[in-house]
């Protein structure tokens, strides 16, 4: 029997991303190795406010945009 968690396919940035079913925005994040503070997330076209990600979980068909902020002048 397999301890891994079961895997739900989430459409990311406009893919098709499998994560494990129950994963939070935080983990997707921590996953892809992105640099939390430099990201705005959106998920079913709502933006997910950063205090929320660790808690906001993932679901099969869950629509997931992570926009990376650029500065410059």
């Amino acid at each position: 029997m397999s301890t891994a968690s079961p895997e739900v396919e989430i459409r990311l940035n406009g893919e098709p991303f499998q994560v494990a079913e129950g994963a939070t925005i935080g983990e997707l994040l921590t996953h892809l190795d992105v640099v939390q503070d430099r990201v705005a997330v959106e998920l079913d076209r709502e933006i997910v406010r950063r205090d929320e990600w660790a808690h906001c979980r993932l679901r099969a068909g869950s629509v997931v945009e992570i926009v990376h902020l650029v500065g410059g002048g």
